[in-house]
């Protein structure tokens, strides 16, 4: 019967009767000095209390060290891992923060008609409409209509915008309605439906927004707060305008 010695149980348990206070919680967490210092303390204390007749191999020992610098090396990549990430997201902060005050198309079916006056040398005024969204198409298409409608779902303009290219389109309306008058300044939602010679093409609707600042989130990601979008992702955005 093998007996365990006390030196033994208190090496794999990390404590020591002798060790210090400081000792003994460096031993208690599990950083890589710490995993080293309770394997080193468990080898002396296998070497110390092996079978005489039967002692531990140059195989076993070379097995047990391979072991440590297993471990110790995937601790240390967590902690360069965790250094890495935190560099990413300083960095990513740094440049989304680069965004604000620039407009931006992003995911979403808003849109944001308002009106400017301008007023020429001799005195006169001009008043303008204007609304910026976009449509994100995944192939070419022969054929996109846009159709805005109110806040009550009822169709304001219905827009063709003819064959388009793949990729983000930006679309500007002027305000004017199916009626040939002016849409009252406010906010409004779109659709958008394309097709190429007939067979449908997969089309997304983007709203048009400013960005205004930039947060980061309770798990560390970065969100830029839109104007007339709200919040999202930098990768939300699909072209800055």
């Amino acid at each position: 019967m093998t007996t365990v010695s006390s030196d033994l149980l208190t090496a794999m348990n990390g404590t020591s009767g002798t060790s210090s206070a400081s000792s003994s919680s460096s031993l208690n967490n599990n950083s890589a000095d710490a995993i080293q210092n309770r394997f080193l303390t468990l080898l002396i204390a296998q070497m110390k209390n092996q079978d005489p007749s039967n002692p531990m191999d140059n195989s076993q020992l070379t097995t047990q060290m391979a072991q440590l610098s297993t471990v110790s090396g995937i601790t240390q990549l967590n902690t360069t891992l965790s250094t890495l990430m935190g560099n990413l997201n300083s960095s990513q902060a740094l440049q989304s923060a680069n965004m604000i005050g620039h407009s931006v198309l992003a995911p979403g079916n808003n849109i944001q008609l308002t009106s400017d006056t301008t007023k020429a040398a001799d005195g006169t005024e001009t008043t303008t409409q204007k609304a910026v969204f976009g449509v994100q198409l995944d192939s070419t298409a022969s054929s996109v209509i846009v159709t805005v409608k109110d806040s009550s779902g009822a169709v304001v303009r219905t827009m063709d915008l003819g064959s388009q290219a793949a990729g983000a389109v930006p679309v500007i309306w002027d305000g004017t309605n199916d009626a040939g008058t002016k849409a009252a300044d406010g906010k409004y939602t779109f659709t958008v439906t394309a097709s190429n010679a007939g067979v449908p093409v997969n089309a997304a609707a983007l709203a048009f927004g400013t960005v205004s600042s930039v947060s980061t989130a309770s798990d560390g990601s970065i969100k830029l707060n839109v104007s007339n979008i709200g919040t999202i992702k930098p990768t939300d955005v699909v072209q800055i305008l």
